[in-house]
């Protein structure tokens, strides 16, 4: 796999090559399905020229189940494919080929809900990425833009670089710990954002913030404790006495980092943060 030739200047080389270095580390003791792939969809939001993005993952069965997305709008309109069984993602999904769309407009025929949908959501162009190596295809990556326009070559590449890696790092894990099966793995992570799901819904309404805030406020203390999304997740649902510290910590931290009450993020040529930083 070469890495992407990087000519534009809107790719930025060092950040680029940061993303890379931190997908392919998936051989430590604390690794988390979910946080890493979430991590794979804030590195494409603020890497390449698209709006959102959401990852459809399969379980043990083959059937596709949203793992991340980058906001509300790219987590329904995932919904909405597996929901009518239909969509770019699935097409890719199925065929192990990407899909890219860049008028959905024109794509009403093809898939008729889902169009509707990201038309009325404000998106006018999608990529769907597969997760594939060699035969085995374990999920999907969408990208979504606002602009009825192509993706760049450059930000295309280095997409597919991404989601090569990713994919790579994530069967890599399971070989190099052949008594964890990737199945088994994976089913934790589609349960733990069951969970996750649940936790945002109570730090949304005891802070005031939309899920997006939410979701930010909980990977921040989780990052910041050296605890798992899933763990932090399970001890907010099922220990109200512990919640004060976190909802504590989190209200600080509002304070402390711009765009964690669900505003939006600072522009991607101003941003100095790490979406994935491991701390």
């Amino acid at each position: 796999m070469n890495p992407p030739a990087i000519a534009a200047a809107h790719l930025p080389r060092s950040r680029l090559l940061e993303a890379f270095v931190e997908l392919a580390d998936t051989l430590t003791d604390d690794f988390d399905v979910l946080d890493y792939l979430q991590a794979l969809v804030d590195w494409c939001v603020e890497l390449l020229e698209v709006d959102a993005a959401s990852l459809l993952l399969a379980d043990s069965h083959g059937r596709l189940r949203l793992i991340a997305s980058s906001d509300e709008q790219s987590r329904r309109l995932a919904l909405v494919q597996l929901r009518d069984n239909d969509g770019p993602g699935l097409d890719a999904y199925r065929t192990g080929t990407p899909v890219s769309r860049s008028r959905l407009a024109d794509a009403k025929k093809t898939w008729p809900r889902f169009a509707a949908a990201a038309t009325e959501a404000g998106f006018s162009a999608v990529d769907a990425l597969p997760m594939k190596l060699r035969r085995d295809v374990i999920g999907v990556l969408d990208l979504f833009r606002t602009t009825g326009t192509a993706l760049p070559p450059e930000s295309l590449h280095a997409a597919r670089t991404l989601v090569d890696i990713a994919t790579i790092g994530l069967l890599q894990e399971r070989s190099v710990r052949h008594n964890e099966i990737l199945a088994g793995q994976l089913r934790n992570a589609l349960d733990s954002r069951v969970v996750v799901e649940q936790a945002k819904g109570i730090v949304s309404v005891r802070l005031g913030v939309d899920q997006r805030g939410a979701f930010a406020a909980l990977r921040h203390y989780a990052r910041d404790h050296r605890v798992k999304l899933s763990d932090l997740a399970w001890a907010i649902i099922g220990d109200p006495a512990g919640r004060h510290e976190i909802f504590t910590e989190a209200v600080n931290a509002r304070h402390r980092r711009p765009g964690a009450d669900g505003a939006p993020p600072p522009q991607r040529e101003a941003s100095h943060s790490s979406p994935g930083e491991r701390r």
